[in-house]
C-alpha cells in the first residue's frame, strides 16, 4: 500500500530493526507493510552498524515516500552473565551456583557478571532471574568475593543472557556512560524518540531530557516500564515523559507473571488520563519468528492491547532476528484494523486538561472532533508545526480519518507514533485555499473523496501565536 493510507491500521506498530530486515529492501517491504517506527536496539551491534541501520532507515523512507518515525532504545543498566565455562550450561534443581568477581572463571559452576557491585548487593534470601525468568536461583550465602546460589527453578543458561533481580535495590545509574553517549549520537542525528531502561524514579527520565536540552535536541523520552520501582511512581514517571513503554520482559520477570497483564492495563490508564503516548511490547507476536500465522492467544494479545487503548505496539525478535518480517508486520496491521473497527470514540472533553497543548488548540480540537462525528465527515486534517495539535486529537479516539499535515520532516517522523494521525507533507498550513486544493486533490487520488463530501480543516489564522483556532468545513466540489 502507498503511505499513508486511510485503509491501514490507527494504531501505530513499531518494528525493531535486525538481520532479517537491515536492508534497504527490506525496510521499505516493512514500511509497505504498516511499520511506522523503526526501533534499533543499542543493547545489540556496534555504533557502525547502528549508523549504518540508520542511513538505510532513511533511504528506505525516501524509497517509500514516507517518513518513518526512529526510536533508539538505550540498554540502560541491564546485567547480563559473563562467559560461561560451559555454554551452555544445564542448571537442575537443587544445583549451587556461585557468582565471583572479575570478568572470567575457570570453574563451570562459577558465573560472573556484566555488573561489577553485584556480589556487594546481593543478600541471603534475594532471588536471581536468568534467562528471562526461565531459570531461578535463591542466594544462600554472600561473601566478601562471592554469592552461593541454589538453583530453585531448572533450564538451561548461555553465555551473555540477561539477570534480573527481583526486589533487589540497585545503586546503579539508569543511563550507564555507554548510554550517555548514544543519546549524544541520537541527539546528533535527529532521531525522533529514545526510550530510557529500567526507569526507576522521574529523575531518571529528566536526567536524559536535561542532556538532550543541551544539544538542543527534541526528541521525544519515552521511559520503559520494567521495574517495581517504576510502578510505584507511576504517575509521576508518566507525568515527566513524553512516552511510556510497557517493557514486559523484565518486567514479567522482575514482577510476578501473574501480575503482568493487569500492570499492563494500569500503565495504558494512567497513559490515557495523563494523555501521554504508550507502546506495549515483548512476545507480541512471538510465534512469528519461526511460522508464518501467529497463535490466536498472541492474536488476543494484541487486539485487548488495543482496546485497552494503547497507541503502538511493538514487533522484537518477530522483525529483527526471525523468519517472517514482513509478513509479521502485514499480519500485525490485519488484527489492529478488525479490532480497531468495534472501538467506541472517548469522550476527550471527560478528560484532566492536558498542559502540554495551548488550552485554545485543544478545545478547538476537541469541538472540530465533535462537529467532524457530528456530520459525518470523510476526512479530518490538521495543519501543524509542532505536531501538537495532532497529539490532541489522537487521544479522542475518534475513528474519522486523520491527516496531520506538517512542513516539518521532525514533526512528520514524531507523528508516527501518534494513534489514527496520518502524516503527510505540506508547505500550505493555514486556512488558505491553496492548502485546501492540495488536500482535495490528495483526497480524490488516495481517500475516494467525491464530491458533496466534507473535510473538517484545523488550522491557525496567525493572530493567536502558537494555537490552531480556526475550524473550517469544507464540502468538496
Amino acid at each position: 500500500m502507498s503511505r499513508p493510507s486511510l485503509k491501514e491500521s490507527c494504531t501505530k506498530i513499531v518494528a525493531t530493526v535486525g538481520p532479517a530486515c537491515a536492508s534497504v529492501e527490506k525496510l521499505a517491504a516493512l514500511i509497505e507493510a504498516g511499520a511506522d517506527v523503526f526501533r534499533i536496539n543499542t543493547a545489540h551491534g556496534s555504533r557502525s552498524e547502528h549508523e549504518l541501520t540508520l542511513a538505510n532507515i532513511r533511504a528506505a523512507s525516501k524509497q517509500c515516500g514516507f517518513d518513518a518515525g526512529v526510536l533508539l532504545d538505550l540498554a540502560g543498566p541491564k546485567i547480563r552473565l559473563g562467559q560461561l565455562v560451559e555454554d551452555p550450561l544445564v542448571c537442575e534443581v537443587g544445583a549451587k551456583l556461585t557468582f565471583i568477581r572479575g570478568e572470567y572463571s575457570e570453574d563451570v559452576h562459577e558465573l560472573t557478571s556484566s555488573y561489577a557491585r553485584l556480589i556487594d548487593e546481593l543478600s541471603p534470601g534475594d532471588r536471581v532471574m536468568l534467562a528471562d525468568g526461565l531459570v531461578a536461583l535463591k542466594v544462600e550465602k554472600v561473601t566478601a568475593n562471592s554469592a552461593e546460589c541454589r538453583v530453585s527453578a531448572g533450564g538451561t543458561v548461555r553465555s551473555r543472557q540477561g539477570i534480573n533481580l527481583p526486589g533487589v535495590k540497585l545503586s546503579v545509574s539508569a543511563m550507564r556512560p555507554k548510554d550517555v553517549d548514544n543519546a549524544i549520537w541520537a541527539a546528533q542525528n535527529s532521531i525522533d524518540f529514545i526510550s530510557l531502561s529500567f526507569v526507576r524514579s522521574p529523575e531518571d527520565v529528566q536526567a536524559l531530557k536535561n542532556l538532550l536540552v543541551s544539544y538542543e535536541c527534541n526528541a521525544m523520552v519515552i521511559a520503559k516500564i520494567e521495574k517495581p520501582e517504576a510502578l510505584d511512581q507511576l504517575e509521576a514517571i508518566v507525568e515527566a515523559s513524553d512516552g511510556v513503554m510497557v517493557a514486559r520482559g523484565d518486567l514479567g520477570v522482575e514482577i510476578d507473571v501473574a501480575e503482568t497483564p493487569m500492570a499492563q492495563k494500569r500503565i495504558i490508564r494512567v497513559c490515557k488520563e495523563k494523555m501521554k503516548p504508550v507502546i506495549v511490547a515483548t512476545q507480541m507476536l512471538e510465534s512469528m519468528h519461526t511460522s508464518s500465522r501467529p497463535t490466536r492467544a498472541e492474536v488476543s494479545d494484541v487486539a485487548n492491547a488495543i482496546l485497552d487503548g494503547t497507541d503502538a505496539c511493538m514487533l522484537s525478535g518477530e522483525t529483527a532476528i526471525g523468519e517472517h518480517p514482513v509478513k509479521s508486520v502485514e499480519m500485525m496491521n490485519r488484527i489492529m484494523i478488525c479490532t480497531e473497527r468495534e472501538m467506541l470514540s472517548d469522550n476527550i472533553s471527560e478528560r484532566i486538561p492536558n498542559t502540554r497543548v495551548h488550552p485554545i488548540t485543544t478545545a478547538v480540537t476537541i469541538a472540530a472532533t465533535n462537529i467532524a462525528e457530528a456530520i459525518q465527515a470523510k476526512l479530518i486534517v490538521i495543519g501543524t508545526h509542532s505536531g501538537g495539535t495532532a497529539w490532541v486529537k489522537s487521544k479522542s479516539r475518534s475513528r474519522i480519518p486523520t491527516l496531520g499535515a506538517s512542513d516539518s520532516h521532525d514533526t512528520l517522523r514524531r507523528m508516527n507514533l501518534l494513534w489514527g494521525i496520518k502524516p503527510i507533507e505540506s508547505s500550505h498550513l493555514e486556512h488558505t485555499p491553496e492548502f485546501i486544493d492540495e488536500i482535495c486533490g490528495w483526497g480524490r487520488k488516495n481517500a475516494n473523496l467525491k464530491s458533496g463530501d466534507q473535510i473538517v480543516f484545523v488550522t491557525g489564522s496567525g493572530v493567536v501565536k502558537k494555537a490552531h483556532n480556526v475550524v473550517i468545513v469544507h464540502t468538496v466540489e
